[in-house]
């Protein structure tokens, strides 16, 4: 077997591990692009995890990567099979002669699957890369957004994110520490500890700060009145968005510090626990989610609204489009840093000529049918004014056949 490399996926990340050259030849063959993997010994140096995993999946020939759902299923055909640690699946996969051909799957364990410690702590390790990959992407997004604030809406977010500065230096100093020693005592845990309740605290305000303008939109279908609703929407949406980023951002960098600190405690425990925060992960993003789409429901309401009123709002409606599709540009971006999977596009305010064009239709159907009900109408009056003057005429013949009898008589 020419090359051999070693496969690990939690079924968020993919770590490919093995000599450097065989790393990047099953890259470059299967499709992964190594422009957005990381190597493994470059972004978490220390810490009680990583010494865990060993120097095999810590060092420079590794590598990591996000799964997404294209590569997930490419990844299928190496035949990764679960392991012993929960949620971990592994293949051991050899290169036969050709290097775009990696297909042969070997049978030999490799070095993680025949130790579960060591596989313990390449899945802490993994689930730690992907916290830190979205710590990443959550700092260079509120860079994105900072830029595009006024000074007015960045005084108002930062009165909101002055309370989480303090739980912010209180995580960096725990990773200094963390840096410097490779573990994270108790006395540094317990200041993390306290701080996350101020997470909570600020995550749940934002939360309820959002559901409220998601609700604002449905009490209003006045043109005058959406416009009001949407531009406010455009600057609150955004600030508590940014807030909420910062709160995701806080709540990975606790999860990093705290695979590390069970796996000082209690190593036995660190599955488990691995699987408990991927779940509130989850759940967080589920509760995002399920928030976001109903203020995307409620900008394509405003929008609807807008468009139908347009002819006799021509300047207001498209305000209300124009800022609609803003904040759904903002919703949208936020989805996607997140994981959540989001699709949508820049609706087009309704042109007035289009809504004038129809106007005109409907009164020409709605005359129409009022010539055609005349129409009818005076068909049945006619036949009204026959059907009476036929009957008086029979009465008139039966009264004159009626007078002879009488005379006679």
């Amino acid at each position: 077997m020419a090359e051999e490399i070693e496969l690990v996926s939690d079924g968020e990340g993919l770590a490919i591990l093995g000599d450097p050259v065989a790393v990047d030849h099953f890259m470059d063959s299967t499709g992964i692009p190594r422009s957005g993997s990381v190597p493994m010994g470059t972004v978490l140096a220390a810490g009680a995890t990583v010494a865990q995993a060993g120097a095999q999946i810590a060092s420079e020939s590794g590598r990591w990567v996000k799964l997404t759902s294209e590569s997930a299923q490419a990844v299928k055909q190496f035949g990764l099979v679960p392991t012993s640690t929960p949620g971990v699946s592994h293949a051991m996969v050899g290169q036969p002669g050709h290097i775009k051909q990696w297909v042969q799957i070997v049978t030999k364990p490799g070095a993680l699957a025949t130790n579960p410690a060591m596989l313990a702590g390449a899945a802490g390790m993994m689930a730690q890369f992907a916290m830190q990959q979205q710590m990443d992407a959550i700092v260079d997004y509120l860079a994105r957004i900072d830029a595009k604030l006024d000074d007015v809406l960045r005084s108002l977010t930062n009165q909101m994110v002055a309370r989480l500065d303090g739980v912010d230096l209180t995580i960096r100093d725990a990773m200094n520490v963390r840096s410097t020693v490779g573990s994270v005592s108790e006395v540094t845990w317990s200041k993390v500890q306290a701080a996350t309740q101020t997470i909570h605290e600020v995550e749940g305000y934002v939360l309820r700060e959002l559901r409220d303008l998601a609700g604002q939109v449905e009490g209003s279908d006045k043109p005058g009145h959406l416009v009001d609703i949407t531009k406010n929407l455009e600057s609150e949406v955004t600030k508590w968005l940014v807030v909420l980023a910062r709160c995701f951002e806080l709540h990975d960098s606790v999860g990093v510090l705290e695979l590390d600190r069970m796996m000082q405690v209690s190593p036995e425990e660190l599955d488990r626990h691995r699987l408990g925060l991927i779940a509130a992960r989850e759940h967080r993003r589920q509760e995002i989610e399920e928030l976001t789409r109903e203020l995307l429901s409620s900008m394509d309401m405003a929008i609807a609204r807008a468009n139908d009123r347009v002819f006799l709002n021509p300047r207001q409606s498209p305000s209300v489009v124009k800022a609609s599709n803003r904040v759904t540009a903002d919703v949208h971006e936020f989805r996607e840093l997140l994981g959540i999977e989001s699709k949508g596009g820049v609706s087009e305010p309704r042109k007035w000529r289009d809504a004038a064009s129809e106007q005109v239709d409907r009164a020409r159907e709605t005359g129409a049918q009022g010539v055609q009900g005349a129409k009818r109408l005076g068909g049945a009056a006619v036949d009204k004014v026959k059907a009476k003057k036929e009957r008086l005429s029979e009465r008139r013949a039966q009264r004159k056949n009626s007078r002879p009898e009488r005379d006679q008589t």
